[in-house]
């Protein structure tokens, strides 16, 4: 493919973790390894496809990931203690927890700072902005690809390639999205999943809108967690927190 991304360093493989625990709304303290392994390797495969310039450490986490399964599989000693018989999972969720608390302060400082901002001027710089009475907040990478993995199910990997083809273009769907805002304060990611007239589209208008985030034209937000996609036109006074920087 001719578009390479290259992840933010706020999304790595922590974040990703934290994501499926919370959108499968799982016990962070009885992570079931298995599930959660399944559905990270997915996340990564999507991503190897569309050439998001995977980081290394996404790729040592689904080893240690596997690693935790396949100890979890082990019978267990009959000779050692059930009470003193260490979790594989351990070391693990407590790096999650570490993580998620560094993020919970690394937002509560951001929105401490946006509040001294908000006395000298009436402009935002949160990611969070109200949209006629609505506040919308802005949407992650992951909530990207969950909702393209949604559209384009069972696809084989060769349709990925095809996208070669000038069948349809990363840039004509560049100048589409475009010229629908113009037309439209907001876009529904789903709607325009939805008019595609089939999977090779999809794929074009995926990258295209990857390709506009990287270029600060748009931002993607949603009004609740894991909710649905709206795109908006980037404005000066709206910084995304998350850009997506061309490889």
């Amino acid at each position: 493919m001719s578009y390479k991304i290259k992840l933010d360093i706020f999304e790595g493989p922590l974040d990703l973790l934290l994501y499926l625990i919370k959108r499968n709304d799982l016990n962070i303290y009885d992570i079931p390894i298995a599930k959660v392994t399944e559905q990270y390797i997915q996340y990564l495969e999507l991503m190897r496809l569309l050439d998001l310039g995977i980081a290394s450490e996404f790729l040592v986490m689904a080893a240690t990931l596997i690693e935790i399964k396949s100890k979890m599989l082990l019978p267990r000693d009959p000779e050692q203690e059930e009470d003193i018989e260490e979790d594989p999972r351990q070391e693990l969720i407590q790096r999650l927890l570490e993580y998620q608390k560094y993020k919970e302060a690394a937002e509560d400082l951001r929105k401490r700072e946006q509040i001294y901002k908000d006395v000298f001027s009436r402009n935002s710089d949160s990611s969070e902005e109200k949209q006629d009475g609505e506040v919308f907040f802005e949407a992650s990478l992951f909530d990207l690809i969950s909702a393209f993995s949604k559209a384009l199910k069972d696809v084989p990997k060769e349709v990925f390639y095809e996208i070669v083809k000038d069948e349809f273009t990363v840039e004509e769907k560049i100048h589409d999205i475009l010229r629908m805002l113009l037309n439209a304060p907001l876009v529904y990611l789903n709607d325009i999943f939805s008019k595609a007239k089939n999977k090779l589209e999809i794929v074009a208008n995926f990258l295209a809108i990857l390709e506009l985030i990287r270029l600060q034209e748009i931002v993607v937000q949603q009004k609740n967690v894991f909710g649905e996609i709206a795109i908006r036109r980037y404005e000066q006074h709206s910084k995304p927190q998350r850009v997506l920087e061309r490889k």
